[in-house]
């Protein structure tokens, strides 16, 4: 049990992770702060926090943990503001779909009072963002990739595990170099081309007129493209490298599709898409409920 906890962003992921400490019995008071104070009043009506804060090291004065749910390139502006409230028995995470630039951050931000930051990131979420959008089960179930540094204090990686754990979610740890690079090409990527495919197409004369007879393919590939364009600006470009390399490896596979349709060469198209069926199939039988 946690006497409060101080949220640092009281949107969507903050929200979810306040709602969902409050119905586990988790935590006793929740103290919030939001850049936009009409968010952080939204988010004090719908109970999601019981005190709104002024400041975001007002959020953090007397909490026992933190958790910052900012995008990710304000995260060192936010370390740096919390940094004279946190103290080494203050276990502080981050919700972060990127961990290389948010360790550096924390390192620069919280300086000798890293060691009371956990890195985190749920793998969770929905495409409307905001805090009207908070749900207590968002991360019930899903999994929640921890990748603690060598400063992290051990003490407290073992209560981030606890506490995602007691919310219901598979914990799992990466190097957060390792983390970068898995998921430039599970996550990145297809958010990217989500958003190409639909500026693809809406771009074209008749694109309107395409887009009306498009049906649960359609839907189900670019429902990410709906996703929050800061957020998801500030996460291609913190993780621009290794998506880069995604990208490149991904415009290697179609200019084999490509090239096989040319030469209308149906023996190699059809060998690449059972490749493709095959390893979904394994996939979703090892990995999906």
């Amino acid at each position: 049990m946690f006497e409060q906890l101080g949220l640092i962003g009281c949107g969507l992921m903050g929200g979810s992770f306040a709602l969902a400490l409050k119905k586990a019995g988790l935590v006793k008071r929740v103290v919030g702060y939001s850049k936009s104070p009409s968010t952080t009043e939204r988010a004090r009506q719908k109970g999601v926090i019981d005190v709104e804060a002024p400041s975001a090291l007002l959020a953090v004065s007397g909490a026992d943990i933190v958790l910052v749910a900012v995008p990710v390139a304000a995260s060192e502006a936010t370390f740096k503001a919390i940094k004279h409230m946190v103290t080494p028995q203050m276990l502080i995470m981050d919700v972060g779909s990127t961990k290389c630039d948010v360790v550096e951050a924390a390192r620069r931000g919280l300086r000798d009072q890293i060691g009371s930051f956990v890195p985190a990131h749920p793998i969770a979420g929905k495409e409307l963002a905001g805090v009207d959008n908070a749900d207590a089960d968002l991360y019930s179930g899903k999994q929640v990739i921890l990748t603690p540094t060598a400063q992290t204090l051990p003490s407290h990686a073992k209560r981030a595990f606890d506490v995602w754990s007691a919310l219901g979610c598979k914990v799992v740890h990466m190097a957060p170099e390792a983390h970068d690079a898995a998921f430039a090409a599970v996550s990145h990527l297809p958010h990217m081309l989500a958003f190409t495919l639909m500026n693809s197409v809406a771009g074209q004369p008749k694109g309107q007129e395409f887009m009306e007879l498009a049906g649960p393919g359609f839907r189900d590939f670019t429902r990410i493209a709906a996703s929050d364009p800061k957020v998801w600006r500030d996460i291609l470009l913190a993780n621009r490298a290794d998506l880069l390399i995604q990208s490149q490896a991904f415009r290697d596979q179609l200019e084999l599709f490509e090239a096989a349709m040319r030469s209308a060469d149906l023996q190699t198209l059809e060998a690449l898409i059972t490749q493709a069926s095959a390893t979904r199939t394994n996939w979703r039988m090892t990995q999906l409920p």
